[in-house]
């Protein structure tokens, strides 16, 4: 495999060919399909790639499609962009969001959670009136902002199509 390079707002990214697992990963997302590693052994899913189970650390593992829905378990919300692409998309959200698959797995108090900004369905960052809509609890569903041949970042929008708490948690505002 080879590695991955792109440009997302103004940073370089790169896998290089050495992390197979990474690189596996992208290349799912590339193709706009959410795929995680599914332990051989005890069949459980994992985020992010690694190369053995954290759970039980076998070494093989395989690729399975994952349906890429859930709901926002935590959020930072960023107010002063560093990178200079990000100064002019202010506020925006960085999610945690808990996988409606495999909940409660391993263990009662788990989940598989994927970090994520928020954006809009098409994988653009969201825009201020988005971002005072999500909080804990929001119900979201992934799309992918494609950075360059071969290589897409999962992020996340609001699931138009799922019942929204009416006022989801959010930190207090100044």
């Amino acid at each position: 495999m080879a590695g991955l390079k792109g440009d997302y707002l103004g940073m370089n990214l790169t896998v290089d060919d050495l992390d197979r697992e990474n690189v596996a990963f992208f290349r799912h997302c590339a193709s706009h399909n959410f795929h995680l590693q599914s332990c051989t052994s005890c069949k459980t899913l994992r985020y992010p790639p690694t190369t053995a189970c954290p759970w039980c650390t076998a070494l093989e593992s395989d690729w399975v499609p994952v349906e890429a829905k859930g709901t926002v378990h935590s959020y930072a919300e960023v107010h002063h962009g560093i990178q200079p692409a990000f100064k002019e998309r202010v506020p925006y959200l960085i999610l945690l969001v808990d996988l409606d698959t495999q909940k409660g797995k391993p263990t009662e108090h788990e989940a598989l959670r994927v970090v994520g900004n928020l954006c809009t369905p098409d994988g653009t960052m969201a825009p201020p009136d988005q971002v005072k809509r999500v909080g804990i609890g929001s119900r979201v569903r992934m799309v992918f902002s494609d950075i360059s041949e071969g290589l897409s970042v999962p992020q996340w929008t609001i699931d138009e199509t799922a019942q929204q708490p009416a006022k989801p948690w959010r930190y207090p505002q100044e």
